[in-house]
């Protein structure tokens, strides 16, 4: 058996803020990000069509938009260190009212994260997408 020892962080840039993911990709069926939100700014507007999650505000103040069975969307104010978990399907966003940091529990990411709305023009991601710097979002220079 082989122990590891070497710590692991990828990040990525996002036009909200950023994300690191301190799973390594040879963890397959499970992600665990951290993700800061900067005041003001809004996640897409989405939802995955295989990828189940939980988020969590650890620090700061957020809404979190979710569908809810009669798919009318409902703006919750988060609970701080409370999980939110978004089954595949179910449409989704975060919202950062003040600089925010979460945490994100998830099935490994693959699939296609559909984008219905997005403040920054982003097309769906892929899985192709998802090997490209930053996921394919170009920070302005």
């Amino acid at each position: 058996m082989t122990f590891k020892k070497e710590p692991f962080l990828q990040r990525i840039e996002k036009p909200w803020g950023f994300e690191v993911v301190y799973t390594p990709p040879e963890i397959t069926d499970k992600t665990g990000k951290i993700l800061f939100t900067k005041a003001g700014k809004k996640w897409s507007f989405q939802y995955h069509d295989q990828k189940q999650e939980t988020i969590c505000c650890l620090m700061g103040k957020a809404l979190i938009w979710l569908e809810n069975d009669q798919g009318e969307i409902e703006k919750i104010p988060m609970v701080p260190m409370a999980g939110y978990t978004i089954t595949p399907g179910q449409k989704h966003r975060v919202e950062a009212i003040e600089d925010s940091y979460m945490i994100e529990t998830s099935m490994s990411e693959r699939g296609t994260t559909v984008r219905l709305s997005d403040d920054y023009a982003r097309a769906d991601e892929t899985d192709a997408m998802r090997a490209q710097e930053n996921r394919g979002w170009k920070p302005p220079a």
